[in-house]
């Protein structure tokens, strides 16, 4: 009995890699669009100069109309935010605090903050607002 063993090529089939391609394209697309600063929707007030500020070593503050205040995005008390802005003005003395409120809320809401940056001495403040040329 003679056995021929047969030969094949190998062969790797290019039609799918091309679908591959695509859809790893569009996963690393998707992945790249995350954003992962949370935000507090508020309605910016309006101001007649503008001065922009690099976004390293920032901390955010956002008060909304109900004069609830937010650190980086995630609720707290203004105890939390005394204590949070007193470690990091000791460990990083250059970072920059962004106090954000909405146009609506009451003045009294933004003092509280505005008082415990007075108390810790800080100094490197910045009122964010919309460019009266946004209109």
């Amino acid at each position: 009995m003679n056995l021929r063993r047969q030969r094949r090529a190998f062969f790797v089939p290019l039609n799918a890699m091309s679908d591959v391609a695509f859809l790893l394209l569009i996963f690393i697309m998707l992945v790249s669009l995350i954003n992962y600063r949370r935000e507090v929707k508020i309605e910016y007030p309006e101001a007649a100069a503008v001065k922009r500020v690099s976004d390293e070593q920032n901390l955010e503050v956002w008060i909304d109309r109900t004069g609830e205040p937010y650190l980086n995005g995630i609720p707290c008390s203004l105890k939390d935010i005394e204590l949070s802005l007193e470690d990091i003005y000791r460990n990083a003395p250059g970072t920059r605090v962004h106090i954000i409120a909405d146009r609506n809320t009451p003045f009294k809401h933004v003092q509280g903050v505005i008082d415990i940056l007075q108390f810790l001495q800080y100094r490197v403040v910045s009122f964010v607002v919309k460019d009266g040329s946004w209109r």
